[in-house]
């Protein structure tokens, strides 16, 4: 896929999606972060309800620090992987409160220490919260990469590679939004709405598969 029609792929992506933002209700940067972690093999919507319960009894590091792990587990209980999530969200809200002073660091290196933190959280936080021009590579962005021929790649790492490297430079910080929303609802894993698609003319996927 040449660049012309990379450009205008996310040029009409962008169209599509003028305000492309994260599913995840947040009032705050650390709130993100939490909701990050609990995402994991786990949908925004029942994130989203875990979190309303959860940020009422404790919306910042401080107040969520001070929780017992029994408390957050039956908060979130009815997310998958409850109990090893409540651990991660307790130490790290620990961590946030006693050595950052409650907010979330603008660092990559910081935020892939903390627990449950991985490189695709750490990449949703800096590029949601901090605007900066990464790729996080989901299930969705996954599949979508290479199913269109925009980046193949064997893992999620390479395809945020490819994708970081050929994605036009005005879009990228917008790219991973765009792309997690047009999969989820457009380019679907099963059952793709082709007919439905505004980037169909472009797509390469008919001719691929």
């Amino acid at each position: 896929m040449n660049y012309a029609k990379r450009e205008k792929i996310f040029s009409l992506l962008k169209k599509n999606i003028p305000n492309a933002k994260t599913e995840l209700i947040y009032q705050s940067p650390f709130q993100l972060l939490i909701a990050v972690i609990l995402s994991a093999q786990a949908t925004d919507i029942s994130v989203n309800k875990a979190t309303k319960k959860l940020y009422q009894r404790a919306g910042n590091a401080a107040q969520l620090s001070r929780l017992t792990l029994n408390e957050i587990e039956n908060l979130i209980k009815t997310i998958g992987l409850y109990k090893t999530k409540a651990k991660n969200i307790l130490n790290t809200s620990q961590i946030i409160h006693m050595e950052y002073g409650g907010e979330v660091p603008n660092n990559r290196k910081v935020l892939e220490s903390l627990p449950g933190v991985g490189r695709k959280t750490a990449n949703v936080i800096l590029n949601t919260i901090f605007h900066e021009p990464v790729i996080a590579v989901d299930t969705h962005i996954y599949r979508l990469a290479n199913r269109i021929n925009l980046a193949h790649g064997k893992t999620p790492l390479e395809v945020e590679k490819k994708l970081t490297k050929l994605t036009p430079n005005q879009f990228l910080t917008d790219a991973h939004h765009l792309l997690i929303l047009h999969g989820r609802y457009v380019c679907k894993a099963q059952k793709p709405l082709c007919s439905d698609c505004i980037i169909n003319e472009l797509c390469e996927y008919k001719r691929k598969f």
